[in-house]
């Protein structure tokens, strides 16, 4: 591969990465998937269309990438979430305080910026204030702090990072094979529980789920398959094109509000490039904002009061300090990094999920 068709490459991957985002972007506002409102609707109301939806969506990006995976396209070694060390630490702190801030905040990274897109000025406060603690966290004092303390605790990965290597090594089954097995059951079992409630099935929520999960796979494909160069012109190394980490990523929404920020703060030293990350930012922010000007539902929101502020202002701050640490939000590790069966991201998915159910229950207790 030459260094111009490389350069080709990833215009390619960068705009389909758009095109992917943007119809994320209007299928989350149109179906109102958020992970925070589907706790928040089974804590607060007993309602449980919209966890069951999210349920479908893991499902099917699990069965999406389990299903290239056995194919022999892509290898969750080969992802941002393979380490030699499972940060179990950074999981439980980055993650609680994520949900903590989601609650805050009115909603996680995506739902944030969906909302912006249709005129919630809210969020716009809260993006910026997750870009600067982001940021802060990725490369600042609180990077600092984070290396010297939470991730100095882990545990040995090997067998713990992902469940197909754990299931492997316990049986006896190749990767693959394991990886299919735990991927059918995980599924199954998610499509099960999603398929008790009658008045669910066939819904238009389900359906979102369905595209979310769907798409979610196609951000896998993009940057594992078509981005995945095997010999770079210049390193002869293998390489994914047009990704932050040079390894394959799916969707994710806190990191890519941090490399804005550096982008834009420092451009002029002209090492700045887009990454697959920030280009899915932009989409989902667009594509929210189309579909509110179809539908006729775009409206300028503000705040109302010095403690709605307060309360956004702590909300993205602990979000951009929640998502760096944890390595993803609810999107990026709820669902890219769930689809790949971490043992990670199901560990900060579960500490999301006791974040915000804790902040929830004060919220009721306040109230």
């Amino acid at each position: 591969m030459t260094a111009a068709s490389m350069a080709s490459m990833t215009w390619g991957v960068l705009i389909l990465a758009f095109l992917f985002a943007f119809a994320l972007g209007a299928l989350l506002q149109a179906s109102r998937f958020c992970t925070m409102g589907a706790i928040s609707d089974w804590v607060l109301m007993q309602d449980g269309t919209r966890l069951r939806q999210w349920a479908v969506a893991a499902a099917f990006s699990i069965l999406g990438f389990a299903s290239m995976h056995s194919a022999g396209w892509i290898s969750p070694a080969n992802t941002i979430y393979a380490s030699p060390k499972l940060l179990w630490l950074s999981a439980l702190v980055g993650g609680f305080s994520f949900g903590v801030g989601m609650v805050l905040a009115s909603g996680c990274s995506s739902q944030t910026l969906v909302r912006l897109g249709g005129g919630n000025l809210k969020s716009l406060i809260v993006l910026l204030v997750m870009a600067v603690f982001a940021l802060a966290t990725w490369r600042g004092l609180l990077g600092v702090w984070r290396v010297n303390t939470l991730e100095t605790v882990f545990a040995p990965a090997q067998g713990l990072g992902f469940a197909g290597e754990f299931w492997a090594q316990r049986s006896g089954r190749s990767v693959p094979v394991a990886s299919a097995a735990s991927a059918a059951c995980a599924a199954g079992l998610l499509l099960l529980w999603a398929g008790r409630d009658r008045h669910f099935r066939w819904s238009a929520a389900m359906w979102g789920g369905v595209g979310v999960g769907l798409l979610v796979t196609a951000m896998w494909w993009l940057t594992g398959v078509f981005g995945h160069v095997q010999e770079h012109p210049e390193t002869l190394e293998d390489f994914y094109v047009a990704t932050a980490s040079g390894r394959m990523e799916s969707f994710s929404f806190t990191s890519p509000m941090a490399q804005w920020l550096d982008a834009v703060l420092y451009f002029s030293d002209g090492s700045k490039k887009l990454s697959v990350g920030m280009v899915s930012a932009l989409g989902v922010l667009l594509g929210s904002f189309a579909l509110a000007l179809i539908r006729g539902t775009f409206r300028w929101e503000s705040f109302t009061h010095r403690q709605d502020l307060l309360r956004h202002v702590a909300g993205g701050a602990l979000m951009g300090m929640g998502g760096v640490t944890a390595m993803g939000c609810t999107i990026g590790q709820g669902l890219s990094g769930v689809s790949t069966l971490s043992f990670m991201s199901i560990l900060t998915l579960l500490s999301i999920g006791l974040g915000s159910w804790a902040c929830l229950k004060w919220q009721l207790l306040r109230a």
